[in-house]
């Protein structure tokens, strides 16, 4: 358990280019298993959570070679499907959330697939129903064991079928997508998450021989096959750090440069940020924010108060709502942060009010923020950092504020954060690690 010790209050300058997409390398890497053919991955994040997928991975027999940093090569020709009765494995297993997204590509390519309960943030009720029953509708046979939290299916040949998914969860997509490809016929599936990530795995699927239509929209279609090959893929930049730099860049009145953000695929980030008044600018594909004493909210045409929620893709995801709402705290005007999808991702205000932020926690899911237009500061503080996303937003409320501040637990932030304090400090932070 880590410590960073931050000196807040200075303005920041210079550039940052975001880190590969954790979210998109959990998938990735989890497909790699539908092949006994090399894979290459670029742009892989060095990050607790994906280092320990692909410790998984090479201790279920995939064969992995680091070809440089960033970039792995992945062959599952051996794969020990023995080793996912061993202690071993659930302990691995149960230590990271991503790990459930092996679950597809197993019981596609070996007819079965177990996982324990899988681990992650403490952020409230995250069901897996979506991926179990998505396999069901395929022919899987759902095993649970529920004293040892343990979860599996088997079948004997996986058959296309129709189904509409009860949410569009993101992993349950790529996991139903991942045991999709290489069933019997044709597979169709409404409700599908749409997001730039889940894009991505499929049009790699297809490079890989797989018949997906329907990518960007959530209506897939998918003519399975009888084997996938080998292929390369760059994952995108992460779409949640180029938010966090934004956020970042407002709160420490800093002129920032984001670098390669792949504008496209940013969705409605850019402009939500812009709804808090935040000044930023499109430069080919990088991102420009200027300095800016003062940021102000803008209101919806009734005058009520602007409100920024989560929504599935094309909509704001909510990985960025801590963002938001840090960054609200300093802004001109009130805002309501609507987290819709997790009800304790919100808990984590109590520590920004220690700060001196001025902010009601209505219920689990919604807060509202009273901004301090920057007229008064954020109070250095000690805290602990509860999971990944607010770790980030309590290090930039951190940076902001005046005095020096000291964050616990940082391995949270170290999970979806690759080198972070190296990177603030090329940008002008004054931030130390201490183990």
């Amino acid at each position: 358990m880590g410590t960073f010790k931050i000196v807040g209050g200075k303005p920041l300058s210079g550039t940052i280019t975001p880190q590969g997409a954790k979210n998109e390398a959990l998938q990735i890497v989890c497909a790699t298993l539908l092949t006994d053919q090399p894979v290459r991955i670029d742009n892989l994040p060095d990050i607790i959570d994906v280092n320990k997928l692909i410790d998984l991975l090479n201790s279920m027999g995939v064969k992995v070679t680091k070809n440089s940093p960033g970039s792995y090569t992945f062959q599952a020709d051996e794969v020990d499907l023995a080793y996912m009765e061993s202690d071993d494995f659930r302990k691995k297993g149960s230590a990271l959330r991503g790990s459930v997204m092996i679950v597809g590509p197993l019981l596609a390519r070996f007819g079965k697939g177990y996982i324990p309960k899988p681990g992650g943030d403490k952020i409230g009720r995250r069901r897996l129903d979506t991926h179990f029953s998505g396999f069901e509708k395929l022919g899987a046979k759902l095993r649970i064991n529920a004293e040892e939290a343990f979860y599996g299916v088997e079948a004997d040949e996986l058959q296309g079928t129709y189904m509409l998914l009860d949410e569009a969860s993101v992993t349950g997509t790529a996991n139903i997508v991942m045991a999709a490809v290489l069933a019997k016929g044709k597979t169709t599936v409404y409700n599908a998450a749409c997001e730039p990530y889940l894009q991505q795995l499929c049009k790699m699927l297809n490079r890989m021989g797989a018949k997906i239509q329907g990518i960007g929209s959530n209506l897939l279609e998918i003519e399975g096959v009888e084997k996938l090959g080998g292929t390369e893929h760059r994952l995108l930049p992460d779409m949640i750090e180029v938010g966090s730099w934004i956020g970042l860049a407002a709160m420490t009145s800093s002129e920032l440069t984001i670098k390669d953000v792949d504008y496209e695929s940013l969705g409605v980030i850019p402009d939500t940020f812009k709804k808090l008044g935040i000044q930023l600018e499109r430069r080919n594909d990088d991102i420009f924010i200027p300095a800016q004493d003062h940021y102000e909210v803008q209101s919806f045409m009734d005058g009520s108060i602007m409100t920024i929620a989560d929504a599935p893709w094309p909509g704001f995801t909510p990985d960025l709502l801590s963002i938001i709402l840090v960054v609200a705290t300093q802004a001109r005007g009130s805002v309501l942060v609507h987290q819709k999808m997790f009800e304790s991702r919100l808990f984590f205000v109590d520590k920004l009010i220690d700060m001196g932020a001025q902010i009601i926690l209505c219920d689990p899911h919604r807060a509202t923020v009273i901004g301090l237009d920057k007229k008064i500061s954020l109070r250095a503080t000690t805290m602990t950092s509860p999971d990944i996303r607010a770790g980030i937003s309590l290090l930039i409320a951190a940076l902001s504020a005046d005095g020096i501040s000291t964050i616990h637990n940082i391995d949270q932030i170290d999970r979806g954060y690759e080198n972070i304090d190296d990177r603030l400090r090329a940008i002008g932070a004054e931030i130390i690690r201490i183990d």
